[in-house]
């Protein structure tokens, strides 16, 4: 693969990236962030699998892979079974509304560009260069975590938060050795599920998991 081709490629995945963190503050049916995330868990899959074939390291095939499986695919799937058991189907009002929110988005991105643009002067390569999008998926995630009103909406924020960290780690060294990934990985898996557990039994004693319901009940 060409140099040209590999950073043809490799800002596409990290536009995809980055938009999939945008569209999960703009969309407010749960259904279509559980998708939206999963399309961002394919774009990290991609991102790893060109370091791999730039780098030489056919070891990050196998971290692309399990990238695949578990964030474009296990992890949307468990969160589909927890959105069907939370009988909840989309963000019933979150702290900032969706124009404020792509406003903010816009925002921290600049300001993942201008923290980072240090760090890429260090040594300027294609990787580094795309290294701000990673901080600014961090950011959004974080954001998208303290806004949202809705159990699965705050995990899809805490999933990006992890993907966006990722994707730092990627960019950052060209690729992480694949037993550190597969420990985040399973660390990762384990919070999905123990949130699956949780909606469920909030839905059965609570009828709702949408969290402004739950304080009405507290007070």
């Amino acid at each position: 693969m060409s140099d040209g081709t590999f950073t043809q490629l490799l800002d596409l995945a990290c536009g995809i990236l980055l938009l999939a963190a945008v569209l999960v503050l703009w969309r407010r049916e749960l259904s279509a962030i559980v998708r939206v995330f999963a399309a961002q868990g394919a774009a990290l899959a991609a991102i790893a699998a060109l370091l791999a074939v730039h780098e030489h390291r056919w070891d990050l095939f196998g971290v692309a892979a399990g990238i695949a499986v578990l964030r474009a695919g296990v992890l949307p799937h468990l969160m589909r079974r927890a959105l069907t058991a939370s009988g909840g189907t989309q963000e019933t009002t979150p702290l900032v509304n969706v124009a404020a929110s792509l406003l903010t988005a816009a925002a921290l991105t600049l300001l993942a560009y201008a923290v980072a643009r240090p760090l890429t002067e260090l040594a300027p390569s294609p990787a580094t260069r795309a290294l701000p999008v990673g901080l600014a998926v961090v950011l959004i995630g974080f954001f998208a975590l303290v806004t949202r009103r809705h159990a699965l909406s705050q995990v899809v924020g805490f999933l990006l938060v992890d993907n966006g960290i990722t994707a730092v780690a990627f960019l950052a060294t060209s690729g992480v050795p694949l037993i550190v990934e597969l420990g985040v990985s399973f660390d990762v898996l384990f919070a999905v599920l123990v949130l699956q557990i949780l909606t469920t039994r909030m839905r059965a004693a609570f009828g709702s998991t949408d969290l402004d319901d739950l304080r009405r009940l507290h007070d």
